[in-house]
C-alpha cells in the first residue's frame, strides 16, 4: 500500500491510496465464506448455500464494503502518522487507470485551520446596568393585568383595547394578493398585530358596519410582493368585544401564585421574578457582545465541510420546528443560502471557544454546570424534578455543559478587555431582544 498527501488549498487535502487487490479479494473471499454459514437461499438449508450462489447474490456487497473498510483504514493510519485534524468527512473517489494488482483511491477532505485569537485587550464591551425600581415593579405588574385581559361583548364602537372580529379583502389594481384576505379574524386595536392604518380604520366601527379604505405598505414590509404599494381592503366588522382589565386585589394575586391574596406579598415575588429576569437578560445580552468581539477580533479561514455540515443542521431543526406547528414543508421549501452566514459564526465560534478551553484549560468544573441547572430549574414550579430530567437526558447535559463552557469562555474575555459599565432603562432593556 502506498500514500502520498497533495495539498490542493490552504486547508484542503487529498490522499491518495493503493489497496493491494489480492488482499481485498482475499478478505471477499473470507466474508463470503462467512457468510454462507448462516445465508437463507430458496430451495437451500440454512448454511448449506453454494459460496458460488452467496458470491453471486453478496459479491458486490461484501467487496463494497471490504474497499470501504480498507480505505477507511488507510486514510485513519495517515492521518494519525501525518497529525491531520482533519474537518468533516473525506470525499472518497476510485482513480482510474490502476494496474491489476492494486486499486488506487483518493480522499480529499478539510483541516482545521491554525488558530490565532486577536488581540482581546483592544476591545470594549458595554456592560449594561440596569435599576428595578417600584416604577418597574409596577408597570410589570400592569402588563400581568393586561394580560389577564377578559373580553365581553358590547354594542358600543370599537376603541383602543378592544377586540374586534372581521372579515376582510385587500386588493391591489382590483386583484386580491395572497394573504389579504381573512374571514372571522380577531384582533385587539392597538396591539400591533396590525398596521396602523387597519387599527385607524377600525376604529369607530361598531358590529354590522362595513366600510372600504385605503392602505399603503411600508417599503420594508415583510411581504415583498406587496411592499411598498398601496391596497384598497373591504373590511365587515362581525364583533366587537370590550376588554376588562383584572383590578389590582387579592382576587389578582391569588391569580399571580400568592395564596394569601397579600398584594405586598405579591409585589415582592413580582422584584424578585423581575430582578431574576433582568440579571438572565443582561447576561444575554452581555454573553452577546462578548461572542460578537471574540468572533470580529480573530480573522479565521472555515472548513466549508463544517459550515456545510452546520447549514444542513439548522435547515433540518427549522425543518422540524416548522413542521411542528402544522406547516407543510412540500409547501415552504427552505433554501440552504439563508442559514450560510449564521451558519459560519456558529462554526467560527465553536473553533474559537475550543482553541480557548486547550490553551486556557476553560473546561467547567462539574459543581458549576450543576449551578447552571439548578439556576435554569428555578424558573419551573419543582425545580428538584427539572434538575433531575436534565440528568436523566444525556443530551440535554451536553447542551448544558456547552452553555457552561460558553460561560467561561465569556469570564475569560472580560477578564482580558475593556469593560465599561453603561446604565440603560429599565424598558430599554425589557424590549430588547439581546
Amino acid at each position: 500500500m502506498a500514500v502520498n498527501i497533495e495539498t490542493l488549498g490552504t486547508l484542503e487535502r487529498r490522499v491518495s491510496v493503493s489497496v493491494p487487490a489480492d488482499d481485498v479479494e482475499r478478505q471477499v473471499g473470507e466474508r463470503l465464506k462467512e457468510l454462507a454459514k448462516t445465508a437463507k437461499l430458496p430451495g437451500f438449508r440454512p448454511g448449506k448455500v453454494p459460496v458460488t450462489l452467496v458470491a453471486k447474490q453478496y459479491g458486490s456487497q461484501v467487496k463494497s464494503e471490504v474497499l470501504t473498510a480498507a480505505v477507511q483504514k488507510a486514510f485513519d493510519s495517515l492521518v494519525k502518522e501525518a497529525d491531520l485534524k482533519v474537518a468533516g468527512y473525506p470525499r472518497i473517489e476510485k482513480k482510474d487507470g490502476a494496474d491489476d494488482k492494486a486499486l488506487e483511491f483518493s480522499a480529499t477532505f478539510e483541516v482545521y485551520p491554525e488558530i490565532k485569537i486577536g488581540d482581546i485587550a483592544a476591545v470594549t464591551i458595554e456592560r449594561p446596568t440596569v435599576t428595578v425600581d417600584d416604577a418597574a415593579v409596577e408597570r410589570t405588574i400592569d402588563i400581568l393585568r393586561k394580560q389577564r385581559t377578559q373580553y365581553v361583548e358590547g354594542a358600543g364602537a370599537a376603541g383602543e383595547g378592544d377586540r374586534v372580529t372581521v372579515d376582510f379583502e385587500g386588493k391591489i389594481d382590483g386583484v386580491p394578493f395572497a394573504g389579504g384576505k381573512g374571514t372571522a379574524m380577531p384582533f385587539v386595536i392597538g396591539d400591533g398585530r396590525m398596521l396602523p392604518e387597519f387599527d385607524a380604520a377600525v376604529r369607530g366601527m361598531s358590529a354590522g358596519d362595513s366600510k372600504d379604505f385605503e392602505l399603503k405598505f411600508p417599503e420594508d414590509y415583510h411581504g415583498k410582493e406587496v411592499a411598498g404599494k398601496t391596497a384598497v381592503f373591504s373590511v365587515a366588522v362581525k364583533r366587537v368585544e370590550a376588554g376588562r382589565v383584572p383590578p389590582l386585589d387579592a382576587e389578582l394575586a391569588k391569580a399571580l401564585g400568592v395564596a394569601s391574596g397579600d398584594l405586598e406579598q405579591m409585589r415582592t415575588e413580582i422584584r424578585a421574578n423581575v430582578e431574576r429576569e433582568v440579571k438572565k437578560r443582561i447576561e444575554t445580552r452581555l454573553k452577546n457582545q462578548t461572542l460578537q468581539a471574540l468572533h470580529d477580533s480573530t480573522q479565521l479561514e472555515l472548513p466549508m465541510s463544517l459550515v456545510q455540515m452546520e447549514v444542513q443542521r439548522m435547515v433540518e431543526a427549522t425543518a422540524q420546528d416548522l413542521q411542528a406547528r402544522g406547516l407543510r414543508m412540500d409547501k415552504l421549501p427552505l433554501d440552504p443560502a439563508v442559514f450560510e452566514t449564521n451558519a459560519r459564526r456558529r462554526v467560527a465560534l465553536g473553533l474559537l471557544i475550543g482553541e480557548l478551553q486547550r490553551v486556557h484549560s476553560l473546561q467547567p468544573k462539574p459543581a458549576e454546570v450543576r449551578a447552571l441547572i439548578e439556576r435554569e430549574a428555578q424558573a419551573y414550579e419543582s425545580p428538584a424534578e427539572v434538575v433531575k430530567w436534565f440528568y436523566m437526558q444525556p443530551q440535554r447535559l451536553s447542551e448544558m455543559e456547552g452553555l457552561a463552557l460558553e460561560s467561561k469562555v465569556v469570564d475569560w474575555v472580560l477578564a482580558n478587555a475593556k469593560v465599561v459599565d453603561k446604565a440603560i432603562s429599565f424598558d430599554e432593556l425589557m424590549e430588547s431582544n439581546a
